[in-house]
């Protein structure tokens, strides 16, 4: 089969890795995927990477058997295929019914700077068995991240918020701190950093596909994940199967763009929450008026402001009450819970450490490493992201210190809560110029976007962004869902949209809306931990991540 791959797949692989500026080709015909723009590799030069046998094994002596891993080598420039390779830790579940095997289910858990290489495990228990009978369930830690040669800047923790609120007083401190860090990571690792992009995953993806003797892939990416299986569309549209895209990035505000729509997501989710509160108020007693619950929320802010308030033994700053609530309003009744224990803890009073999550310890929206590896660098995380956020599309980035410290200002009005966070100046000012143009997504390909109304982290104009550029997509939209984050919520229209389509190929005839219930909003309030947003499907979604 390897030899058949390597005669047929292989050469479109190399020319279709080589596309700069892709263009959609029909669907099912991988030779077209080939495109405008200079060549990356020779055809047949990436022949010795896809004659790769991988050696599965295990992948713990305490996982379950049939949970395997490996290891790949992919060039770390696709443009230069016989310089540098990279590792790539991947693994896999196979199809529970080989009779039934339709082919391999891709994820990716979002990030940038997630690892995936366990994302079999979770989605053995997230979908129906009857998915599970026909997809071999792919993982992998992304090139950069956990143990696919991870990256590091040599960071300090502190060095890692990389989320600051605006200071006048402070903000030449800020733009130094982000030269350092741009610095650091050229000097620790400048020979790698600028290869860590979305559209080189993207290849490392369809190189896997061809490793593992497949004419196309199917796929689930949630947040992050979503722009990388766009990517793949765009650059592979002809090995593209079936896709589900969860809480979709707009392509076209990757990556500063995005940011800043966390503090413009922020501000609608933030009435919300101060309407529900009102009509609770002999409940919470947080005010009987949305003006009032407002008022009483930006009056603990003022005090934090003034005097610390500790909770858990930490301090914290007004600051800190802006950036967890930006978090918190993603469930109304957890924001609420958590402000009436914010007031006994601003009253010197004994407060819910637990309700307190959102709050305790923000410090600016905190930081995510690539979690679960303890031989990744500790910094790996953080270098991850910014090698994707900053490289992808240098071009967003302005160079003038001074235009952040505009945007802040204008932003921090316009968006009260988050907007100096998301507009003031990140390492991205000091980064390298991208070696590739920011990918365009423009295509027909089939996919299934999957978004909830109540998402500040993606919003829903964000999702219905990419269904534009997907023009083969349908479209699955939760009215009332809250939470970042939507398969599986145990709603019978949204799973079923989903799994419909993973077992069939088919997409709904038209966009489906399905109405939120209260099963999947309890669950996003459960879910809900410092370090992870509510309604999110998997473990360590933090607030500083998509």
């Amino acid at each position: 089969m390897t030899v058949s791959v390597t005669a047929i797949a292989a050469p479109a692989l190399a020319s279709s890795t080589a596309t700069a500026t892709a263009t959609a080709a029909p669907a099912g015909n991988p030779s077209s995927a080939a495109s405008t723009g200079s060549s990356f590799a020779a055809e047949g030069a990436l022949d010795r990477y896809v004659q790769q046998k991988p050696q599965w094994k295990r992948c713990q002596a305490d996982s379950p058997a049939e949970f395997e891993c490996a290891t790949i080598e992919v060039p770390l420039d696709y443009r230069a295929p016989g310089g540098k390779r990279i590792s790539l830790a991947i693994s896999r579940i196979k199809a529970t019914a080989p009779g039934k095997r339709h082919g391999v289910l891709f994820s990716n858990p979002g990030g940038p700077g997630m690892q995936g290489r366990y994302m079999p495990m979770g989605m053995q228990d997230r979908l129906p068995e009857s998915t599970r009978q026909k997809y071999d369930l792919i993982g992998f830690d992304p090139r950069g991240v956990g143990e696919s040669s991870p990256v590091s800047c040599g960071l300090k923790p502190e060095e890692e918020d990389w989320l600051r609120p605006y200071k006048e007083k402070t903000f030449d401190k800020d733009v130094a701190w982000a030269r350092d860090v741009a610095n650091k990571c050229k000097e620790k690792a400048g020979d790698t950093l600028p290869y860590i992009t979305t559209r080189n995953t993207a290849r490392d993806m369809d190189l896997l596909r061809a490793v593992l003797g497949e004419k196309r892939i199917s796929y689930m990416g949630t947040s992050y994940g979503t722009y990388l299986g766009a990517v793949y569309t765009q650059l592979f549209p002809g090995r593209a199967d079936r896709f589900v895209l969860d809480s979709a990035v707009d392509p076209a505000h990757a990556w500063r763009g995005m940011i800043q729509w966390w503090a413009k997501g922020a501000e609608p989710a933030f009435d919300r929450w101060t309407e529900w509160a009102a009509d609770r108020s002999e409940k919470y007693g947080l005010g009987d008026t949305p003006k009032k619950v407002d008022r009483t929320f930006w009056n603990l802010v003022a005090q934090a402001d003034e005097k610390p308030i500790e909770m858990d033994g930490r301090p914290n700053t007004g600051d800190d009450l802006r950036s967890g609530i930006r978090s918190a309003v993603f469930s109304p009744e957890y924001a609420t819970e958590g402000v009436v224990e914010l007031k006994k803890a601003a009253a010197g009073k004994p407060a819910s450490t637990k309700k307190l999550a959102a709050f305790a310890g923000a410090g600016g929206a905190g930081t995510a490493g690539a979690a679960g590896d303890a031989e990744a660098p500790s910094d790996n995380g953080t270098a991850s992201l910014l090698a994707i956020v900053c490289g992808d599309n240098s071009a967003v980035w302005s160079r003038d210190p001074e235009s952040y410290r505009r945007d802040a200002v204008k932003d921090k009005g316009r968006y009260p809560l988050f907007g100096d966070f998301a507009s003031s100046v990140k390492p991205c000012a000091f980064w390298d110029k991208s070696v590739e143009p920011a990918t365009r997504v423009n295509n027909g390909v089939g996919s299934l976007i999957v978004q909830n109304e109540w998402d500040p982290q993606t919003p829903l104009p964000s999702g219905q962004a990419l269904h534009a550029d997907l023009k083969g997509s349908k479209m699955v939209t939760v009215l009332g869902g809250e939470g970042h984050g939507v398969y599986p919520n145990g709603n019978a229209c949204t799973d079923g949209a989903v799994a419909d389509y993973l077992r069939t190929g088919k997409l709904p005839a038209k966009d489906v809306t399905c109405e939120a219930t209260a099963g999947p909003n309890a669950e996003a309030r459960k879910n809900q931990r410092p370090d992870v947003l509510p309604g999110s499907p998997l473990p360590g979604r933090a607030p500083d991540r998509f």
